[in-house]
């Protein structure tokens, strides 16, 4: 015996978020977990079989105005605020945790494991596929391209690509 521990299938009441706000729409598929910790604000579509982790003591918050595509997996251990007017592409997984590199013996499943927010600014836009790792901040208006690995800041009004994902071009605001 492993000793794991279930995390349910998820909710399909919405009543039981801790704010959903007017004109949102949440399509068939997706899974809620922890949803005394998420807020979606008005207006916000989430794609067919997304799944949305919140966390027991983190907040999952998705502003107003904001498009999640299908098939994303939004895990927030460490928090994660999504701006307003913010368009994440269909496949697109955030993640803000992940697994101490010290100590360096023994299995890397069982050290402790190391939390930090993601924060999209109002208006940047990820493409699909991308990742979105722990500490990092996209700044107002940037734009990942599709398949990016995103493991550092990325400023305002700047395009990134790659993996990972580098600063190719910058826009004056």
């Amino acid at each position: 015996m492993s000793g794991w521990k279930t995390h349910g299938a998820g909710i399909q009441e919405l009543n039981s978020l801790n704010l959903l706000q007017a004109g949102s729409v949440i399509e068939d598929g997706v899974r809620i977990f922890f949803p005394e910790n998420i807020q979606i604000g008005a207006n916000v579509y989430i794609g067919h079989d997304t799944i949305l982790k919140g966390y027991f003591d983190k907040k999952l918050i998705i502003q107003e105005g904001s498009w999640i595509g299908p098939q994303c997996f939004i895990y927030a251990a460490g928090g994660i605020t999504i701006g307003k007017d913010v368009g994440v592409g269909p496949g697109v997984k955030m993640i803000s945790s992940a697994h101490v590199k010290e100590p360096s013996d023994g299995p890397i499943l069982k050290r402790p494991i190391e939390r930090n927010p993601i924060i999209l600014e109002d208006g940047c836009d990820i493409g699909t596929g991308s990742l979105i790792l722990m500490g990092v901040t996209i700044g107002k208006c940037a734009q990942i391209g599709a398949g990016s690995v995103v493991t550092s800041d990325v400023p305002s009004y700047t395009t990134a690509v790659g993996v990972p994902a580098r600063v190719i071009s910058s826009v004056q605001s």
